[in-house]
């Protein structure tokens, strides 16, 4: 699909598959009675369509769909309800917001574009070609401080990119040794000051310029 148009099947296949797991949900649960929790059906499928045209607005704008192999609508239809439900509670989708698009981009493993802005893991290796050098490969990863101890520690795909005990995301970069041994050399901001690092580092190295997380 074009990642710039709104596709309206994605967006019913995202209000289908919400409401067939909010249903299970209500089957599973006597406390939970949608009708009640939305003052009817009608707001409740509106909810639900809202939530589909803003799930995939913010795809079209983030997702890197040409590393997507599956069909999209089919895709959503199948994981999107369950991965919902797993970021917020069945009465809550009025709330569902574009802090929620991301905690299930992350559910659902979508390829999803570094740019900046985001706080998505990145996590690339960059080969040395420059014979001779101690290290023979280059590592860029996305980490994060943990605020009580000023421990740094890897931000990866099982992270919870607004855990608030975690400080902003950076990337370090790190000399990989014949024999896997990492060495920490420095830390940038942003992704495109580390690439800048790296290729200085290892003339003539292939460092993408724009890369993806969460895949």
């Amino acid at each position: 699909m074009n990642a710039e148009t709104s596709d309206q099947a994605a967006v019913f296949a995202v209000a289908v598959s919400l409401r067939a797991a909010c249903e299970k949900r209500e089957a599973q649960d006597s406390r939970l009675n949608l009708s009640e929790a939305y003052s009817g059906m009608d707001e409740f499928w509106r909810e639900l369509l809202r939530v589909g045209i803003l799930f995939e607005e913010w795809a079209c704008r983030h997702v890197a769909f040409d590393h997507l192999w599956e069909v999209w609508p089919y895709f959503l239809e199948r994981r999107f309800g369950e991965a919902c439900l797993a970021v917020m509670d069945a009465t809550e989708l009025a709330s569902f917001d574009a802090d929620d698009c991301l905690r299930v981009a992350f559910r659902l493993r979508l390829p999803v574009w570094e740019d900046g802005v985001l706080p998505i893991p990145v996590d690339v290796w960059v080969g040395n070609p420059v014979e001779g050098a101690s290290f023979k490969a280059f590592r860029i990863q996305s980490v994060r401080e943990h605020l009580s101890d000023a421990v740094v520690i890897p931000f990866t795909e099982t992270s919870d990119p607004f855990d608030e005990e975690l400080g902003e995301r950076y990337f370090g970069i790190y000399g990989v040794e014949a024999d896997g041994t990492l060495e920490h050399i420095a830390d940038r901001r942003s992704y495109m000051f580390a690439r800048d690092l790296v290729m200085k580092l290892a003339p003539g190295a292939t460092c993408e310029e724009r890369v993806m997380g969460l895949w």
